[in-house]
């Protein structure tokens, strides 16, 4: 610890990072944090929204000066089959617990001026390539172009980590444990935006899509408004893209031209396409979080909510408390593994793994019982709302008992009862857990 250049290496620009590094500075540290990117942000994806509360606890006056988009004003939960939809919708102006459109490549370079101004040194365009061991005790990175040693080490760089895995901390994920995710950028006048969502100016909506292109997959689409441009996407697992033999960009064109979606982006201008991987294994596949002199946070953490799509939170809250961790650490001169433990207390004593325990069974139910929650179901939705608002020559009591009797005769007693307790196993997990 003596020859360390610096306190604290955090090595990944995203929010876990970015976080970690301006909580410790914060403290009067010495932080370097390495980005392999262009800059902070050039190769970050998300849907995307930040949400006020975390966001506030590290930036308390992030809404007078970050490059926000719009305030979410509604919800919208869309079901499609093939042609139909149903949509809910929710409202809620006066909700405390708002969130915010934002595009990334500027929102993260942001943060990272933000951390400058705060004494973290961040060196971008710089690839680490190992972690540098001493006496079983992390002290360093190696990088294309020296070594560089500090007190301790704060890995964020993202979910594929090369650091954990060199490191023996987290194993290769498995095909069923990450999602591939694919988005546009479709550059929209501000009036059209607001026309198309019914939205006032600084108002914006987040839509989750059901179905539609991944009708019978595991998957989900998004749409969120900026300014003048709207972001839409989706997430399928690599297992489904592999066993189906699809590709996510066509899964995604079939999808925007759904009769519910093509309006909201007609005559829309792509500027954008990215992809990139999603970690989704949840609470059972969440790695070794410290050892000697070292700490994982945000995606390389496996910290995804898949329920929610939930990440960058929960980037941000587990970045500033290993970050927390490591300076306590630091000052008491004891990086060893039993006393950075105290970030994985930390975490489980916090919403972050309170919420991924709770949902720690939904991704192997969902995994059993997809073709029935994004199949059968999703169709049944909608003929349902299809029956109740044709009228004909039929009578509607008619309709009703077709509706049921062709319920149970396309999907029997015993799958329906699979289905119901697979449901029931999750709600009681969460309902337990939380309890508890």
């Amino acid at each position: 610890m003596e020859n360390a250049s610096v306190d604290i290496i955090v090595v990944g620009g995203g929010p876990a990072g970015i976080t970690a590094a301006i909580t410790a500075a914060r403290k009067g540290l010495k932080v370097l944090l390495i980005e392999r990117g262009k800059f902070c942000g050039a190769k970050n994806m998300f849907g995307g929204a930040i949400y006020t509360q975390p966001m506030k606890e590290i930036f308390p006056d992030f809404e007078e000066n970050a490059p926000l988009e719009r305030k979410t004003a509604e919800h919208r939960y869309a079901i499609l089959t093939e042609s139909e939809g149903t949509i809910v919708s929710y409202k809620n102006q006066k909700s405390r617990s708002s969130s915010y459109s934002v595009i990334r490549a500027k929102f993260d370079r942001w943060m990272a001026e933000e951390a400058r101004k705060a004494g973290v040194v961040i060196l971008e365009e710089t690839l680490v390539t190992c972690p540098i061991v001493d006496s079983d005790y992390v002290v360093g990175v190696k990088t294309e172009l020296e070594d560089i040693y500090a007190k301790a080490v704060i890995i964020a760089d993202g979910v594929n980590s090369i650091l954990a895995k060199q490191l023996g901390m987290r194993e290769n994920l498995d095909t069923k444990e990450v999602a591939l995710s694919v988005k546009e950028v479709i550059k929209l006048d501000k009036e059209k935006i607001n026309d198309r969502f019914n939205l006032n100016d600084g108002e914006g909506c987040i839509m989750e899509i059901f179905g539609s292109s991944m009708l019978g997959e595991l998957g989900l689409g998004f749409l969120y408004t900026n300014k003048d441009t709207i972001s839409i996407g989706l997430g399928v697992t690599l297992n489904e893209l592999v066993e189906n033999k699809q590709k996510a960009y066509e899964l995604l064109d079939t999808m925007k031209h759904h009769p519910v979606i093509a309006p909201l982006i007609k005559d829309g201008e792509l500027v954008e396409y990215s992809a990139h991987l999603i970690p989704e294994g949840g609470f059972k596949k969440i790695p070794k979080l410290c050892a000697n002199g070292v700490l994982i946070a945000g995606d390389a953490a496996m910290l995804v909510n898949n329920l929610n799509w939930e990440g960058t939170n929960l980037a941000m809250v587990s970045g500033k408390l290993a970050a927390e961790t490591a300076v306590e650490a630091i000052k008491k001169d004891n990086v060893s593994e039993e006393n950075l433990s105290e970030y994985r207390t930390k975490l489980d004593n916090s919403f972050v793994m309170k919420d991924l325990k709770a949902y720690r069974n939904l991704m192997s139910a969902a995994h059993k019982r997809n073709k029935s929650f994004f199949g059968f179901y999703f169709k049944k939705i909608n003929e349902f709302f299809e029956m109740f608002t044709s009228t004909d020559s039929i009578p509607k009591r008619t309709k009703y008992f077709r509706f049921i009797r062709d319920f149970f005769f396309e999907r029997n007693i015993l799958e329906i009862f699979k289905d119901m307790w697979g449901v029931i196993k999750i709600l009681w997990g969460i309902l337990y857990d939380r309890v508890r």
